[in-house]
């Protein structure tokens, strides 16, 4: 009798250590070979690589992020391409994109334009309020020393200098060279301000408060290419026709 009873809850436990086991595999799993390991914060994750954005070699503002195409190694040839629309095709201005084109093969000429527009808006307000910072970061040396000179004579004449936008209607690109790595593109803007000076007891000394004016210009922004430096610099301005 008692060994009927031993053997009848030995088996029991048998039962139950059975089917604890069979929980946990169904719970737990088994190993298959291909688990990920354990997660580790300390490790050193690469990321995905970014898809190429359109504009990436714009004409950039101060705090702008690292230049992807910079390091897009160059293509071995140039290939020509129909530039209708952005300049005129088989024109010096159209070989010059060719051979940015064959260092960054990222750059558009279409999204560079619409930079140089944020560009000139910056940098003519800029000048007009004399904020030297953002100025300096946008220009070469030689056109920052020119813009610093004007902003002197107008603080000891005693005088300010208010401009607004109205529009700026165009901004193409009439010249596109490139030596020595260094590209150098000319714009032309076509824009409509109001623009006044007015001396140290507020008298208008220069232009009007109300007028709307067209203004063109030419500006000519360089950049050195397969820099890590994404910015285009102002390197050279005269008043259009």
């Amino acid at each position: 009798m008692m060994q009927d009873s031993l053997d009848l809850t030995t088996l029991i436990f048998l039962g139950l250590a059975v089917f604890v086991i069979w929980k946990l595999r169904s719970v737990l799993g088994q190993k298959t070979g291909s688990e990920r390991p354990p997660f580790n914060p300390l490790a050193r994750r690469e990321e995905p690589p970014a898809a190429p954005r359109d504009g990436d070699n714009v004409v950039r503002l101060p705090g702008a992020g690292p230049d992807r195409a910079a390091a897009a190694a160059p293509v071995a040839t140039a290939v020509p391409r129909n530039w209708k629309g952005v300049v005129e095709p088989n024109s010096p201005a159209a070989r010059g994109l060719d051979q940015i084109l064959q260092q960054e093969p990222n750059f558009d000429p279409r999204a560079f334009a619409d930079g140089a527009k944020v560009a000139y808006e910056t940098i003519v307000t800029a000048f007009a309020k004399g904020d030297r910072k953002t100025l300096k970061t946008l220009l070469s040396r030689e056109v920052a020393d020119g813009f610093e000179r004007a902003i002197q004579g107008r603080e000891r004449a005693g005088q300010t200098v208010e401009t607004t936008f109205v529009s700026i209607d165009r901004a193409e690109i009439v010249g596109v060279d490139v030596r020595n790595r260094v590209a150098q593109v000319t714009v032309r803007y076509l824009s409509k301000l109001i623009t006044a000076t007015r001396g140290p007891q507020g008298q208008v000394v220069d232009g009007s408060p109300e007028k709307v004016v067209d203004v063109t210009d030419v500006w000519t922004f360089a950049r050195t290419l397969g820099s890590r430096d994404p910015n285009w610099q102002l390197v050279a301005t005269e008043a259009g026709h």
